[in-house]
């Protein structure tokens, strides 16, 4: 069970709401209207801030402006440790962003007049350059013996570069056919083109026929329990296909490729790939092809250049091959 740390209070501090009031304002102000962020942001501020709220316990967490004073950020940063200091780099970066976002509204709404978290560091987060995968890595993968239905899904998740859930949550009347396009909704909410190309093109023909309306992925049986409308297919009668069944069937199809040294009693206990991998892979394809950085912002539909960073590196066959074809010894020069 974790530590509860106290949080001393300061008489001289102005009034103002306590931690968990001024979070909860601080998530309903970006949950409804326009411009509200999806329901899964919100989600993930809600457990920052109940994590956070738990190890800050005494009379001033009914005063949010004690976190002003010496005692009041030595708490915080203690509390903050306590509850998110175990997490690796990027989680902890995670709810650090999460609680300076909160602070940036609480001092816009004068309840706080500084920034108690001002001069916490950064954590440095480690890249991970094996996530991406090779493209003979992709082309054995597409190679697989598997339903037309995941052989659709991989394909048009790869080469639109989009996330997973959105694609599982296109609508057959949301799809371009003819110009291989579709409308997603996007974080935020924002509606927004994907584009992909002639082989998802060949395998959405197969797989939509006879369809016009309902969910393009749909789910092996005949639902269990009453599903929304909306996630039903009015001809087949089945449901959307679920994210957490199509993400645990690809890692289950993948694992000899992750692993294929490993002996098939051990793959069992192994881990495949995960479907994220698909749009890290175009993107970082696309960027070791030399697609540029306008067009990788467009296809990724990310906000901003840091964002993609960590797509758009090359993995280390790229580099190899550009080692290799610039090797000076080399008989033959392809300049």
């Amino acid at each position: 069970m974790g530590q509860v740390l106290a949080f001393p209070a300061d008489p001289d501090t102005v009034e103002a709401p306590g931690f968990e009031r001024a979070a909860a304002a601080f998530v309903s102000a970006h949950t409804a209207g326009p411009g509200a962020w999806a329901a899964g942001t919100g989600k993930k501020y809600r457990e920052t801030f109940a994590a956070l709220g738990a190890k800050l316990a005494g009379p001033p967490v009914g005063n949010l402006a004690a976190l002003e004073t010496g005692d009041g950020r030595a708490a915080l940063v203690a509390a903050f440790d306590a509850a998110f200091g175990h997490l690796a780099p990027a989680t902890y970066a995670r709810h650090v962003s999460a609680l300076r976002s909160a602070v940036t509204w609480w001092r816009g709404n004068d309840w706080l007049r500084s920034d108690p978290t001002a001069g916490w560091a950064r954590p440095k987060i480690p890249v991970d350059t094996t996530r991406a995968l090779t493209c003979d890595q992709i082309d054995a993968l597409f190679r697989l013996e598997v339903p037309i239905r995941e052989k659709t899904l991989w394909r048009l998740t790869y080469e639109t570069a989009a996330r997973a859930e959105e694609i599982l949550s296109l609508d057959v009347p949301d799809l371009d056919l003819p110009n291989k396009r579709a409308r997603v909704i996007s974080k935020g909410g924002a509606i927004e083109w994907v584009h992909w190309q002639t082989g998802a093109a060949m395998l959405l023909a197969r797989l939509l026929t006879g369809r016009e309306r309902g969910p393009v992925f749909l789910a092996e049986r005949l639902p269990a329990r009453p599903v929304a409308s909306l996630d039903l297919c009015p001809i087949t009668h089945r449901a959307r296909l679920s994210y957490r069944r199509a993400a645990e069937l690809f890692e289950q199809s993948t694992r000899r490729l992750a692993h294929p040294d490993a002996a098939e009693e051990a793959l069992a206990g192994l881990g495949g790939w995960t479907l994220h991998q698909l749009r890290h892979s175009q993107l970082t394809h696309e960027a070791e092809s030399g697609t540029n950085t306008p067009t990788l912002l467009a296809r990724s539909r990310h906000a901003s250049v840091r964002s993609l960073e960590r797509y758009a590196r090359p993995g280390p066959e790229a580099v190899a091959r550009h080692v290799a074809a610039n090797d000076p010894a080399a008989r033959r020069q392809y300049r």
